[in-house]
C-alpha cells in the first residue's frame, strides 16, 4: 500500500465565489422552459436539514439508528433580482411599474456557478454548476436605510424551501451539482447550452433524469423537425423523441387550425436530448 502524502502540488484545492445565476420558470407541466439571468447575486447558502439519527433500543442496548428524511433549503442574497421573479416573491404586477404584495407564491428553478481553485491555477482550476429544483421563497425582510457617509446598497434575501423532483435510480432530489474538473468537456458544454441558451434555443433547466443522462450516456440525441403550414393549418410532424406544444398543450402529430399568431415549441421527450444548437420554436402567422 502507498503511504499517504499531504498537500502535494496541485492538490490544495478550494471553492469560492458565486456567479452565473439563472432563474427558471416552470410551465404547467413542470418543465423549466424559460430562463432569465439573475444579476447581482451575492450569496447562496445551501442549508440541508433532517437526516437526524433516531436511536432505537432493544435487549437493553442501542439496537440501531433510524434517520429522518433529508430536506434541502437555501438562502439567496442579491443586490437585485429579475423582474420575472415577482410572482415567486409573492408579488402581482397588474401594470408595468405597479406591484401588489401578499400574493400566492409559485415554485421556480435556479442554477448558479461556484469556482474551484488550487495552488497551481488559482480560481481558473474549474467550477461547479449547482441546479436547484422545486424551490419556493418565503417572505423576507427588506431594510431601507438613509444614505450616509458610508453608503451601502440594499441586499435582498430570501429563505428557500424545496420539494424534491423524481430521478430514476435515486431518491427524489432538489439539488444536482456538476463538477467541471471531473466530467467530459463535451457533455458539460451540452448542459451549459441548455442552461444558458444558444443561438437556436432558449435557456432551460433540464430535469434530473435529463441531466444525469447527459453524463451517463443514457440520452439519445434527436433533432426536431420544423412544423409546416398551409394557410392557417399547421401540420405537427411525428418525430420519435420530440414532443410539440402549442400554448403549453402537448399536440399529437397532425393538422392544427390556428385562429391567431401561434408559436409551436419542441421539447425532447424523456431519454432524449437536442443538439446544443437547435431551432426549437416556430412562429406561424394567422392570415
Amino acid at each position: 500500500m502507498a503511504t499517504l502524502v499531504w498537500d502535494q502540488s496541485g492538490q490544495r484545492t478550494y471553492e469560492t465565489g458565486v456567479d452565473h445565476g439563472v432563474l427558471y420558470i416552470p410551465d404547467q407541466f413542470g418543465a423549466y422552459t424559460n430562463g432569465f439571468a439573475w444579476n447581482g447575486l451575492t450569496t447562496v447558502t445551501e442549508s440541508p436539514a433532517g437526516g437526524e439519527a433516531n436511536a432505537q433500543y432493544a435487549d437493553n442496548i442501542k439496537y440501531l439508528n433510524l434517520y429522518s428524511a433529508e430536506e434541502f433549503g437555501a438562502t439567496i442574497e442579491a443586490f437585485t433580482y429579475p423582474d420575472e421573479f415577482a410572482p415567486f416573491d409573492g408579488l402581482g404586477v397588474p401594470a408595468p411599474g405597479v406591484i401588489v404584495g401578499q400574493q400566492s407564491r409559485k415554485a421556480f428553478g435556479l442554477s448558479y456557478r461556484t469556482k474551484l481553485g488550487n495552488d497551481l491555477q488559482g480560481d481558473d482550476y474549474g467550477y461547479k454548476l449547482h441546479l436547484i429544483y422545486g424551490a419556493t421563497a418565503s417572505p423576507s425582510e427588506k431594510a431601507y436605510a438613509t444614505i450616509n457617509d458610508s453608503p451601502e446598497a440594499i441586499t435582498f434575501s430570501w429563505e428557500v424551501a424545496t420539494v424534491p423532483t423524481a430521478v430514476t435510480g435515486f431518491k427524489p432530489t432538489s439539488l444536482i451539482v456538476v463538477d467541471s474538473t471531473q466530467v467530459s468537456s463535451g457533455d458539460l458544454a451540452a448542459l451549459e447550452g441548455l442552461l444558458y441558451g444558444t443561438a437556436g434555443t432558449d435557456p432551460s433547466l433540464p430535469l434530473p433524469d435529463s441531466v444525469l443522462g447527459l453524463f451517463t450516456g443514457n440520452q439519445t440525441l434527436v433533432t426536431p423537425v420544423a412544423p409546416s403550414a398551409v394557410g392557417n393549418v399547421v401540420t405537427v410532424p411525428s418525430v420519435v423523441g420530440v414532443e410539440y406544444y402549442i400554448e403549453g398543450q402537448l399536440k399529437p402529430a397532425g393538422d392544427v387550425t390556428i385562429t391567431e399568431n401561434t408559436v409551436v415549441n419542441a421539447r425532447p421527450a424523456s431519454g432524449y436530448v437536442f443538439p446544443a444548437v437547435t431551432d426549437d420554436d416556430w412562429l406561424f402567422t394567422f392570415t
